[in-house]
């Protein structure tokens, strides 16, 4: 049974951390270390039954038929698109406000990224401009538009319904990389069930995480789920040793699963409490900094918290200075990264916008009311002094 409580947790004045695992795990110690020690005793160490019951875990949360744990989130996304048969002369459109994941797991299929800019208020990937990037591509004759691939940008689900309409027009098959989002949902629709086919991430720092890398795949078609289950383990089917695709080693480990079946057992609670702090800074921010919109009937998985700023890097300075964890989650836009220098380039002036005003601000369920009073209390005196 694990204890729902949050013991009182000493902090330095004035030190608020960026991220803080190290109080989640005081919490759930001695659930972990129990699975942990299950593992070890039955000794399944991959594909163990951990696993089972975590991706049965994950599907029901989804309310998909199938999630399939994988080796990490990039990983989900690669295989995924191998599922989806996405590979040479295929062009995938994805944002260009992102982490590099999204863009080279479509270079790793060898299929093209072609970015989309993102919308101004909720920073995910911007409808309008996807018909028009769509249009070049067909224009251009060069590749063939396969399919679009969302960001959940700090865990804020993207406008799927819009997205959904314009990829039926053109054919395309929509791909959700909800590395950042799993637990968000958009009315009743939860991450994971909100395309047909979704990726997540379990690194350390999601908001389900294990204490290393893991990710999962989500659908509710049953080939691209045994398609998927093939690609994770070299291509074989069932525990033969013959391979029926061109797969590679991309399953989740049993003591990775283990980790985040003790995790699992908080994961609503966190979240409930990810969503309060992030109304409290809605609250005490609005109006002194820029905060990513939330459209309403959306509730974001609240990954990331991140304001804009046009003084973003002497606010920077201003929180460093007093000891407040801060990052900058995305500094530069995917097109003018060196490993995409070869892809074709277009307009895409929010993202470039963005990336030079983004700050993303402490966020972690452990983090205290006090905690989280002070980092406002920084930022407003940072406005106050400009």
């Amino acid at each position: 049974m694990v204890s729902q409580s949050r013991p009182a947790v000493a902090v330095a004045p004035g030190r608020v951390a960026f991220f803080d695992l190290q109080r989640q795990q005081r919490r759930i110690h001695d659930d972990v270390r129990a699975r942990i020690d299950s593992v070890l005793v039955h000794g399944q160490f991959i594909l163990g039954p951990e696993v089972e019951q975590l991706e049965a875990k994950l599907a029901a949360f989804a309310g998909v038929p199938h999630a399939i744990g994988v080796s990490s989130g990039r990983d989900a996304l690669m295989i995924g698109l191998m599922a989806l048969g996405v590979g040479p002369g295929d062009a995938v459109f994805v944002p260009a406000f992102t982490f590099a994941a999204t863009a080279g797991a479509v270079c790793s299929v060898n299929a093209t990224p072609v970015f989309v800019d993102v919308d101004a208020t909720t920073f995910n990937l911007d409808p309008a401009d996807l018909e028009r990037a769509i249009a070049e591509v067909e224009a251009a004759g060069v590749l063939k538009p396969r399919a679009v691939i969302p960001v959940d940008l700090y865990g804020l689900p993207a406008d799927y319904e819009a997205i959904g309409r314009i990829a039926a027009k053109h054919g395309l098959t929509v791909f959700s990389d909800a590395a950042q989002s799993f637990g968000g949902r958009a009315g009743n629709r939860r991450v994971g069930g909100m395309a047909p086919i979704s990726a997540t991430s379990f690194y350390p720092t999601k908001p389900l995480g294990c204490y290393g890398d893991g990710g999962a795949i989500l659908t509710d078609d049953d080939r691209i789920a045994e398609a998927v289950r093939t690609l994770r383990s070299h291509g074989r089917q069932g525990t033969g040793d013959v391979a029926v695709r061109n797969g590679i080693t991309g399953r989740l480990d049993t003591i990775q699963a283990a980790i985040l079946l003790a995790k699992f057992e908080i994961f609503e609670e966190e979240l409930a409490r990810r969503e309060a702090i992030a109304r409290r800074y809605d609250a005490g921010l609005s109006g002194v900094v820029g905060l990513q919109a939330r459209p309403e009937g959306m509730v974001s998985a609240s990954a990331l918290y991140t304001i804009t700023s046009d003084r973003r890097d002497a606010l920077k300075a201003a929180l460093d200075a007093e000891g407040i964890g801060n990052a900058l989650f995305y500094r530069v836009a995917l097109h003018h990264h060196p490993a995409f220098a070869e892809v074709g380039k277009r307009p895409l002036p929010v993202s470039e916008r963005l990336a030079e005003t983004v700050l993303s601000i402490p966020m972690n369920p452990d983090l205290t009311d006090e905690e989280v009073d002070r980092v406002i209390a920084a930022i407003r005196r940072f406005a106050d002094m400009v």
